[in-house]
C-alpha cells in the first residue's frame, strides 16, 4: 500500500476561510493523506480542526494525528489577542501518522502502511 504526503503551500490555504481551509484538510486527511503544512494554523483552527474530526470519527476513520512548530516571536498583537501560528504542521490519519519525537527543532514520526 502507498501513502502519500502531500506538501501544502501557504499560498494554497491563504485564499479560504477558515471553514474552507479545515474541510479541505479534513476531507483530505479522510482519504489517508499525510498533509505538511508549510504555514501551519493557529491554536484556534486546530482546536476547531479537532472537534470537526471528533463529529466523524467511525470505525472507517480513525481520527487525526496533528503535530506543530509554534512560531517562536510573536508580534504585540499576536501576544494582546493570542493569535500565534504555527511554523509549520503535520497532519494526518491516526492509524497512518504516530508522532514518536518532538522538541522545538524536530518532529520525528513514522508512517504506518498497509492498513
Amino acid at each position: 500500500m502507498e501513502v502519500k504526503v502531500n506538501f501544502i503551500s501557504e499560498e494554497k490555504l491563504n485564499g479560504l476561510t477558515m471553514e474552507e481551509k479545515l474541510e479541505f484538510i479534513l476531507k483530505e486527511v479522510k482519504k489517508g493523506q499525510i498533509l505538511v503544512l508549510e504555514r501551519g494554523l493557529t491554536a484556534e483552527e486546530q482546536a476547531k480542526l479537532i472537534e470537526m474530526t471528533m463529529k466523524k470519527v467511525n470505525d472507517k476513520f480513525a481520527g487525526i494525528e496533528m503535530e506543530s512548530y509554534m512560531a517562536e516571536k510573536q508580534n504585540f498583537w499576536q501576544k494582546l489577542f493570542g493569535k500565534s501560528r504555527a511554523r509549520m504542521t503535520i497532519v494526518g490519519p491516526a492509524d497512518k501518522l504516530k508522532t514518536i519525537y518532538k522538541d522545538k527543532e524536530v518532529i520525528k514520526a513514522v508512517i504506518v502502511s498497509g492498513r
